[in-house]
């Protein structure tokens, strides 16, 4: 069977466990489906927050997506992968990112997820800003994202 491989940017919600059905229904070669959603938390260091904000150029957020979504279909045995990170405002509790992969085993699905997620932590083309009760500012890097995402380079 092909590799099913799905992308989306979108402002809209989506349901976790339909888009991982969609992914392995009627599939007799996938043996294991990692999924990894990322929600909007409501506290940071302690502070509530009221909302994120995502912002992002969709031609460039699209293709460097689909970009590293080409590397893991190139480095792992996968039978198919969802990538669907959301922009806009997003309340606590709401859905941010999904990434699926399915594969024959669990290593090679558990490692093409924490590829993609590292990879759309540190280097996609987000742009977050919190909103609190301090105010709105941009959120920064984190030297332990970067770390994470570090290890997945060839060398």
């Amino acid at each position: 069977m092909a590799v099913a491989a799905t992308i989306r940017i979108q402002e809209a919600d989506f349901d976790v466990a339909q888009e991982i059905a969609g992914l392995s229904k009627g599939r007799t070669d996938v043996g294991a489906v990692v999924s990894f959603s990322g929600i909007c938390r409501g506290s940071e260091q302690g502070e509530p927050i009221a909302a994120l904000t995502l912002e992002h150029y969709p031609e460039m957020a699209e293709a460097e997506i689909a970009r590293h979504a080409d590397e893991a279909l190139s480095r792992w045995p996968l039978q198919g992968l969802t990538v669907i990170h959301r922009f806009g405002r997003i309340a606590p509790g709401e859905n941010i990112v999904l990434v699926v992969t399915a594969s024959a085993h669990r290593q090679a699905a558990f490692e093409a997820a924490e590829f993609l997620m590292d990879y759309l932590k540190t280097n996609a083309p987000f742009w977050k800003r919190e909103e609190s009760a301090r105010g709105t500012g941009w959120i920064e890097a984190r030297d332990h994202d970067d770390a994470a995402a570090a290890r997945w380079t060839k060398s």
